[in-house]
């Protein structure tokens, strides 16, 4: 069913009812209602007015719609308009002469009954919408989308984060080209990692070489995240559970870059796989001090350190910088960590000493 075939139900009827509410200057809330909020009841909809004398009701007992007026210090013709949204609701019969108010549960629970028919329709049509959109503008396949936009952009990237309910697979190289951006947690980041998202992140090397990254980093791990380094990731790639995948290749103007979202498909299974290779490549980042007994005269925590920065690709001077020593001192305890590890590279001593369980 499309979009135009939903018809008007109970929630719209009661909408185009409020914005002809008038004449409510001067309205007066029961004294005795002033603690319930003005949320109790405008929040489905209703007007002030109606919000009001529906309390009054309840306060009051039953009144004469004259009584009700007087009460709430508004016109005739506000009330008349109040009585009807209230008794559309079910909230409202006349008894005689009088108004009197009705328990609220069973009616409301029809008007939440029936906003959740109209979304559960809103979601075919939207279902509906889109394949009849990639039937005349899409050209091959309909399991790729293409953000090409800004706002569409930020749109997707906050999607792969808030409608994650399990894990979320990351490879990233972090901002590039001349509009590149200062490193921080993503929008969305913080939520999905506070409320039990498990995160799994393979880094960059670059990523690691300036301060505030890795300060961003290490945020991410005490959160929870689970960090891992790898000196050539091509790509910014997150998977969001197993249902879709955000693609953004590089490019050297940050306005022109364009985001891929593949849902469901062989392709995102192979995006899957490509994640799986980097994680069991990449050098994993410490979430706190390890042991170790055999690493020479250096501090446990100084040669931890020193690894996590090795493996990050910091060169010797940065290294010598962070932990406050000389350029010598740092390639001097490097030499003998490779001999100790029988590493050809630096690279190789990362990962030595990460399966040895210094990292």
């Amino acid at each position: 069913m499309l979009l135009g075939n939903i018809r008007p139900t109970a929630p719209d009827v009661l909408r185009r009812s409020q914005s002809t509410v008038s004449d409510t200057t001067h309205l007066v809330r029961p004294p005795a209602c002033d603690g319930l909020g003005m949320y109790s009841l405008n929040g489905i909809g209703i007007s002030a007015t109606a919000e009001n004398a529906y309390l009054a009701l309840v306060e009051g007992g039953p009144m004469a719609p004259t009584e009700l007026a007087s009460t709430l210090r508004v016109t005739s013709h506000a009330i008349s308009t109040a009585v009807g949204e209230l008794t559309g609701l079910g909230l409202v019969e006349s008894e005689g002469a009088r108004l009197v108010a009705r328990p609220p549960r069973a009616a409301l629970d029809a008007v939440v009954g029936s906003r959740a028919k109209e979304l559960a329709v809103l979601r075919d049509g939207i279902e509906e919408l889109s394949r009849f959109w990639r039937d005349h503008h899409v050209e091959g396949a309909t399991y790729i989308e293409i953000a090409r936009t800004q706002a569409a952009r930020s749109a997707v990237v906050r999607r792969l984060y808030d409608e994650a309910t399990e894990q979320l697979r990351c490879l990233t190289i972090g901002f590039t080209g001349r509009s590149a951006k200062p490193n921080m947690m993503a929008p969305g980041c913080r939520e999905a990692l506070t409320r039990g998202v498990k995160a799994s992140v393979v880094y960059g090397a670059h990523v690691l070489r300036d301060k505030p990254a890795r300060e961003a980093v290490q945020s991410s791990i005490d959160l929870g995240e689970r960090a891992r380094v790898c000196p050539d990731v091509p790509l910014n790639m997150g998977i969001c559970d197993d249902r879709f995948a955000l693609v953004c290749p590089p490019a050297s103007d940050w306005g022109r870059r364009h985001h891929i979202v593949v849902q469901r498909s062989d392709l995102l299974e192979s995006l899957i796989g490509v994640f799986e290779s980097f994680w069991q490549f990449a050098v994993p980042l410490p979430v706190a001090v390890e042991t170790a007994d055999d690493i020479g005269r250096a501090s446990t925590e100084e040669t931890r350190q020193l690894l996590t920065y090795l493996s990050g690709g910091l060169t010797d001077e940065s290294i010598a910088r962070e932990l406050g020593v000389s350029e010598r001192t740092v390639a001097r305890r490097i030499t003998r960590l490779q001999q100790m590890l029988g590493a050809r590279t630096r690279f190789q001593l990362g990962v030595q000493a990460s399966r040895r369980g210094w990292l």
